[in-house]
């Protein structure tokens, strides 16, 4: 008979995670307690890792990514909103493939809904109300978000895939308080309906001060997406009052073209991510019949610039444990972790240091970050200008 999955989550961990598991050849069940799927969404730039996951899970070719030629141009700001070549995070080793959220998530929707298999049945509006896991099995109970009507369902293992603040973990885990590390930071990404005036159209534009940034991400066929991000004492005081007013207050002060565009942009937003930054560290992944995957379990956030990449090859690599341990699910269950830790703690630990390039944690930092940039986009344009001189005549080679 075949073994029956419940996914909870239907972003790009929970999908990963069943089409894995389909490629084992269980029947896994999505749920998600939106009413529909999410569309659109901020900058993510896809690591090798990553790419070889998407490939790996057969979703490569449906991936639509948006480099700019030569991963673009960025461009740093001093204080006074003057510009110089810096880095972006297109710059960084490995070729980072540029996408937005949204676009992993098409990508795994088209395998899901058939195109790579079977397709996967997904129940929207509906989410874990109790989950009991036994030897044999794990009975849910399932909620009707709309109705409000509860049912009982029986299935032989349940991925949490549910973000950072899973009910899935912490109905079989335990609080959220006893995983969640707080970094005394927030952050705020979402789509811009236009470029900051006077750069190109592709350009990335980064102002970064002591405890503040503001990032604008270019793409090669949309409107760059935006991120705000800081550091604060006090989160619970954050969520209060009106979030665009907060914002606005907090970047008071930092007056330059790419801050007041994105404030500016911000008002314009039909949706964006406000929310605060957080890692999920925890001993073991899996309790009995319940895994957790992706943010759910180990959160690396957006700093590490790692998130999806780790979604993406946390579901593979569940699949490949499964197939390769088809009867014994506490032995895939520990080869997966086993697999995955090793990079998953290396990268919670490097996050803390790209978390200094996003947003400096003082004026000192903010000097030294600054200087590294601006030294490495210096080298970087006399490296494409000697490759380019380099580059026999009609190659097409380009900055």
């Amino acid at each position: 008979m075949q073994k029956r999955a419940l996914v909870v989550g239907l972003g790009i961990a929970g999908m990963s995670a069943a089409i894995g598991l389909r490629a084992a050849g269980w029947a896994p069940v999505i749920v998600e307690r939106a009413p529909e799927r999410r569309r659109g969404g901020y900058f993510i730039g896809l690591l090798p890792d990553g790419r070889q996951a998407a490939v790996d899970l057969g979703i490569s070719e449906d991936l639509h990514v948006r480099n700019p030629p030569d991963a673009g141009k960025a461009w740093e700001l001093d204080r006074h909103g003057r510009s110089a070549p810096g880095l972006g995070f297109l710059h960084q080793p490995g070729r980072p493939a540029a996408v937005v959220r949204g676009d992993i998530e098409a990508a795994l929707w088209q395998s899901i809904a058939g195109t790579g298999g079977e397709p996967v049945e997904v129940r929207f509006a509906t989410a874990p109300a109790e989950i009991d896991d036994g030897a044999d099995d794990v009975e849910v109970v399932l909620e009707d978000i709309g109705t409000g009507h509860e049912y009982r369902e029986r299935f032989d293992l349940v991925v949490g895939a549910d973000g950072m603040r899973s009910s899935v973990r912490r109905m079989v885990f335990g609080p959220h308080e006893e995983y969640m590390t707080n970094w005394n930071a927030m952050i705020c990404a979402f789509q811009l309906d236009e470029q900051v005036p006077s750069y190109g159209a592709q350009d990335s534009v980064i102002s970064a001060r002591a405890g503040r940034a503001a990032w604008v991400f270019g793409l090669a066929d949309r409107a760059p997406t935006a991120l705000l991000t800081y550091r604060t004492a006090d989160i619970a005081e954050q969520f209060t009052g009106d979030r665009v007013e907060r914002l606005r207050s907090v970047f008071s002060g930092m007056d330059d073209p790419a801050v007041r565009h994105v404030l500016d942009g911000l008002e314009r937003a039909p949706e964006f991510l406000f929310d605060s930054v957080h890692q999920v560290k925890m001993s073991r992944w899996s309790k009995g019949r319940t895994v957790l995957v992706g943010d759910a379990a180990w959160c690396l956030n957006l700093y590490s610039g790692m998130g999806a990449t780790s979604a993406l090859r946390g579901g593979d690599a569940l699949g490949r444990a499964l197939r390769e341990n088809p009867a014994d699910l506490r032995a895939a269950l520990t080869a997966w972790e086993s697999g995955l830790r090793p990079s998953i703690r290396s990268h919670q630990r490097t996050a803390r240091i790209k978390q200094q390039m996003f947003v400096p944690s003082g004026r000192v930092a903010e000097v030294l970050r600054s200087f590294i940039l601006r030294l490495g986009g210096a080298w970087r344009r006399r490296k494409l200008e000697k490759d380019r001189a380099a580059a026999p005549v009609g190659s097409g080679a380009s900055v």
